[in-house]
């Protein structure tokens, strides 16, 4: 059986991750401290005690998340549990390149907390907006989005699920959107907390910035296949690892199409790697078939040996 390790982005954060496996495994302690040297304060601190408000920041979300997932990943490393391809969600494709050797880790978390900055500056509070589509009758996507564009920015942000798709853009389209898809059919569709509206071409500015660091950092070829996520690609090098993450900034992150070509590829088990378990919920809906289990505290690693025996 084939495995893919999948890493979590925003919207998994929460006070107190991490701390259990930092308490538990040493690797995972000093996967904190070496965050915490590379940043210049204590990421662990806001990991393991909050506050919410400070961790929600996208700035600090992002290093925070990447340090969890990555704290993890090496505790299943020692437990000699190794993945046949890696993903991530927006954010958690950094540290699947991490995972897969073509990432130095205190590099990424430099370029994370820069990342966020660079979206948390793109677009001025309350310009902009994201919102979660659900059931969206199949084929109605494309008609909504342009009825409430009007001029402005609005598009699939996040195509996570057959049932879940995420838009982002000018907060009056994404409004304009929300009640045009609820006339269309949808079950839900309700407005974000979000600090900034990601993946569309709003983040363009960020992407310009974010290119500066990413062609000043090294990259190095995969150890491990990768699924990226502006094309739902399998890519192996490190011209296609930093070019993935500068396109994937006003891009929408393909999910489901991700989870598909993994499976084409003979993957039928997924661990999820990191904080929450928001990516083993959408691989449910997008093929109910392939098997996911979480791996993000202490207490996950008995299952993660059943699931992965």
């Amino acid at each position: 059986m084939k495995t893919a390790f999948l890493f979590p982005g925003q919207g998994s954060q929460y006070p107190g991750m991490g701390k259990t496996l930092s308490e538990r495994f040493t690797i995972a302690w000093q996967t904190f401290q070496e965050a915490d040297e590379a940043l210049g304060f204590p990421l662990s601190k806001l990991c393991f005690e909050g506050p919410a408000e400070a961790l929600q920041l996208t700035e600090n979300t992002q290093p925070a998340l990447l340090t969890v997932s990555i704290a993890a990943f090496r505790v299943l490393q020692e437990q000699s549990l190794k993945p046949d391809y890696v993903a991530g969600h927006s954010l958690g494709e950094y540290s699947a390149l991490v995972a897969a050797g073509a990432l130095d880790f205190a590099d990424a978390v430099r370029l994370v907390r820069k990342r966020g900055q660079y979206m948390q500056a793109a677009v001025p509070p309350g310009i902009g907006a994201m919102a979660a589509l659900l059931k969206l009758p199949e084929g109605k996507l494309d008609s909504v989005l342009a009825e409430a564009a009007q001029g402005e920015v609005v598009s699939a942000a996040n195509l996570n699920s057959p049932d879940q798709i995420v838009i982002a853009g000018h907060s009056a389209a994404v409004h304009r959107a929300v009640d045009l898809a609820k006339a269309a059919g949808a079950r839900r569709a309700v407005l974000l907390q979000v600090s900034a509206p990601f993946h569309c071409s709003l983040m363009k500015p960020a992407q310009e910035q974010l290119s500066i660091d990413l062609n000043a950092t090294e990259f190095r070829n995969l150890t491990v296949p990768l699924v990226n996520n502006w094309q739902a690609n399998v890519i192996h090098t490190d011209a296609e690892a930093r070019d993935g993450l500068y396109q994937q900034v006003p891009n929408p992150v393909r999910w489901a199409e991700s989870i598909r070509r993994l499976a084409s590829e003979g993957v039928t088990r997924f661990v999820e790697v990191g904080a929450g378990g928001v990516l083993t919920g959408l691989l449910r809906n997008i093929n109910p078939d392939l098997a996911g289990s979480k791996f993000g505290e202490a207490d996950d690693l008995e299952k993660i040996h059943a699931a992965t025996a």
